[in-house]
């Protein structure tokens, strides 16, 4: 036999082991299952979740204040900041005002947040007190249509939704809190 012949008989020897060690593998049970990630905590305290939930506020009670309700976006404006009843609320209140030909003027200020409780992984609670005194909604004919007895000032129950990487403002509900009334700006 020559030198040729027998190495293509060892090659082809070895290619079958290969071939039948392949079909064994595939015919074996597979070992134990991937075990399924666990969700992880964004924040690895209390303190890290209310100051980026605080943040997040802020951020949106800028691009909030700057809304021209004249401007067909401005149901777009603060889409990245809003979710669930918070948006939807959101929503039906501008296009309220739009439909009035309302107008908004001045901004609302947050005067203190407090965080209440960090739900890990993904639920932030907190109380705002904003102030409203320097803002004002008026008609067509620069009349304005905000009660004279509006409070100056607020609180709000807020729930913040993590998802991913993004915070966002899920549910607000008022709230009587005296503190906020009194509070220093």
């Amino acid at each position: 036999m020559t030198h040729a012949a027998s190495s293509v008989r060892a090659l082809g020897a070895l290619s079958a082991g290969l071939l039948s060690l392949g079909m064994l593998a595939a015919c074996t049970p597979a070992s134990e299952p991937e075990p399924e990630p666990t969700e992880t905590a964004l924040f690895s305290s209390d303190e890290e979740a209310f100051a980026a939930a605080e943040e997040t506020y802020r951020e949106y009670l800028a691009v909030y204040n700057a809304i021209d309700l004249a401007d067909g976006s401005a149901l777009d404006a603060t889409r990245d900041y809003v979710t669930g009843r918070y948006a939807a609320s959101e929503r039906e209140s501008i296009s309220r005002l739009q439909a009035e030909e309302l107008s908004r003027h001045g901004a609302s200020k947050l005067v203190s947040f407090e965080g209440q409780s960090y739900e890990r992984p993904d639920r932030i609670n907190a109380r705002i007190c904003s102030d409203v005194s320097e803002t004002d909604i008026v008609d067509v004919n620069g009349k304005s249509v905000v009660s004279p007895t509006r409070p100056d000032r607020y609180a709000l129950d807020v729930t913040f939704i993590i998802d991913g990487e993004a915070i966002l403002l899920a549910e607000s509900q008022a709230v009587e809190d005296e503190s906020c009334a009194s509070a220093e700006s």
